[in-house]
């Protein structure tokens, strides 16, 4: 049961989840008046690690095969 809550199939999801979540965030931000750049720029920067770790997580589920 342990191993399931910490697999990196799960860990995939959560990170997925945050980042959709992020996605609306930033979109309500820029949306907001007055804009608060700084804000803005966080959460992108934060959304932007979070698709990076995304994409190292399915490279270590999924490797290419090798041609």
């Amino acid at each position: 049961m342990d191993l399931n809550l910490h697999s990196p199939e799960r860990r995939l999801i959560e990170l997925k989840i945050e980042h959709a979540d992020l996605n609306a965030l930033v979109d309500i931000t820029a949306h907001a008046t007055p804009i608060d750049e700084l804000m803005l720029r966080r959460l992108k920067k934060r959304r932007l690690h979070l698709r990076d770790q995304i994409c190292q997580l399915e490279l270590a589920l999924d490797p290419p095969e090798p041609a």
